[in-house]
């Protein structure tokens, strides 16, 4: 939490910025809430720029697609960054296991619940190693079930080990490597 309450001020104009921005360009409000799978399973608000347009299609489907800002938000993953606010308020931390969609982190069995047990992350290793899921999924026939099967799975064993060799030096680790990516 210090640390969130050192980064707030440095923060704090380019969130408003780009919430301003993504308001324009969204022509929606620029900040996002969604509720994720937080420490113990709680839920929380996770809050993030808003990067999706809804575009109404003719036959009333309705299409998320990211706008031009949106893509950049996301590719340098700014849109993330209001998530300091989930840190200074206590759902989040800066480094653990990235808070999910409910469908997932709530449904671990067994061992693989230890994840729960610590707080959700804004970086760490599974979030480092999966920095380009969006494209690996949107390469899949069936992005959900790849998802389901093949990275979900992945992310718990990463997680998993990373929970149980816990140091304060693999969390600074973690960071430097999210700055540089």
């Amino acid at each position: 939490m210090f640390f969130s309450v050192v980064l707030l001020p440095l923060l704090i104009i380019p969130i408003m910025l780009f919430i301003v921005i993504a308001t324009i360009d969204t022509g929606q409000f620029g900040l996002f809430l969604q509720k994720r799978v937080g420490q113990y399973g709680e839920l929380f608000h996770i809050y993030k720029i808003r990067t999706l347009r809804k575009e109404n299609h003719t036959l009333g489907h309705l299409d998320l697609s990211a706008t031009p800002f949106g893509k950049f938000l996301r590719r340098y993953k700014l849109d993330e960054l209001p998530q300091i606010f989930n840190v200074l308020f206590g759902s989040m931390s800066f480094v653990g296991p990235r808070p999910d969609l409910q469908g997932f982190a709530d449904e671990l069995k067994g061992e693989d619940k230890i994840i729960l047990k610590v707080k959700p992350g804004i970086t760490g290793p599974a979030t480092l190693k999966y920095k380009d899921e969006e494209s690996i999924l949107s390469q899949q026939l069936d992005p959900e079930t790849y998802n389901r099967t093949i990275i979900w799975p992945d992310k718990v064993k990463i997680n998993k080990k990373y929970i149980e060799n816990y140091s304060f030096s693999l969390d600074l680790n973690f960071i430097l490597k999210s700055i540089v990516n």
